[in-house]
């Protein structure tokens, strides 16, 4: 079993067409996985829906709780892409040992439909998650990294390997 974790970014924002302001009404996943007929046995729990830009360290203390909390070895996080380095290596460091943690994202929200990498993502990130060893990894573009020897680069709007990582 994979254990899912929600806390909002971009992923899971919807779009006011009134305001055109971008906000959190709830999450994609379960219709995402379903859409995506995965036959992945998963446990989604959100934990929370807010932009990583806003994340708070009580955000990032729930977060840790339930990497530690849950039996489950194998764990996906959804995650705003502004933070998610930040996020990985505060768990890389919280000294969780056995576990395989995943954190993927979205630069366009999955309510925009085809435009929308978060599908993608959400794919590679639960096949990922099911076949790397122990550690914490970021997943985008059909990537994954180390939690130490990646960034996200803002001009490209991509995540891109730093020092030599070996990721795929």
């Amino acid at each position: 079993m994979i254990q899912v974790f929600v806390t909002g970014g971009t992923f899971d924002k919807e779009y006011n067409y009134l305001t055109g302001e971008l906000y959190f009404k709830d999450t994609h996943l379960k219709e995402m996985f379903e859409r995506g007929r995965s036959e992945v046995e998963l446990d989604i729990k959100t934990l929370m829906m807010v932009d990583s830009l806003e994340i708070r360290d009580e955000d990032l203390a729930i977060i840790v709780y339930n990497c530690v909390k849950t039996p489950a070895n194998r764990i996906l996080i959804t995650h705003g892409t502004d933070r998610m380095v930040e996020t990985a290596r505060l768990l890389a460091e919280s000294g969780i040992e056995g576990k395989t943690i995943v954190l993927t994202g979205a630069m366009i929200p999955y309510a925009f439909g085809t435009s929308s990498d978060g599908f993608f993502n959400l794919g590679s990130a639960l096949a990922f998650s099911q076949v790397l060893p122990p550690g914490v990894y970021i997943v985008m573009n059909g990537r994954y990294f180390h939690w130490d020897h990646v960034r996200k680069n803002r001009q490209t709007g991509t995540f891109e390997e730093l020092n030599g990582s070996g990721d795929n």
